[in-house]
């Protein structure tokens, strides 16, 4: 009688270690961060960058930087740094705990003048506010060839 009771316990582990052990030493996919769609995100103090990208046209000599950061504390200006050396510098404010949306609106782009970069590259852009210590992301370029970025694309302004 013992010796089936044995038994039975020892299947019984064996069966719960067997379906379960995976979970023991491989890594959950769910816990990694990663970026679904085309853009890259950062994190500066309390603001949160997400799926930022710079969509250009053929040329690459302009970009329109679209991005979406969440502020989860007080209302701040956020800097947002490209080019050359001290670079040009766009600043945007961004409300107490909202999102706000760059570059979807054709009216008011974030207009990145003279960047050079083709399709494909990628630009650094450094964003900051107050006295938070910045974060650099390199943010990729791609052009208007997709239906959904097409009316992205930087346009030259009406003289």
């Amino acid at each position: 009688m013992k010796a089936r009771l044995i038994a039975s316990v020892v299947l019984a582990a064996s069966v719960v270690l067997g379906t379960s052990a995976c979970n023991l030493v491989a890594p959950q996919a769910t816990t990694k961060h990663y970026d679904p769609s085309d853009g890259v995100s950062g994190r500066v103090g309390d603001m949160k960058i997400r799926n930022a990208m710079i969509i250009t046209g053929e040329d690459g000599t302009d970009g329109n930087l679209v991005a979406s950061v969440t502020n989860g504390g007080d209302p701040q200006s956020l800097s947002i740094q490209f080019g050359e050396g001290a670079g040009d510098t766009v600043t945007e404010d961004i409300p107490v705990r909202s999102t706000v949306s760059f570059g979807t609106d054709e009216e008011d782009p974030i207009l990145l003048e003279g960047i050079d970069a083709e399709p494909g590259s990628m630009v650094e852009v450094f964003f900051q506010y107050g006295d938070e210590t910045g974060v650099e992301i390199l943010v990729p370029v791609l052009d208007g060839e997709l239906g959904e970025y097409s009316t992205l694309v930087p346009t030259e302004p009406a003289e």
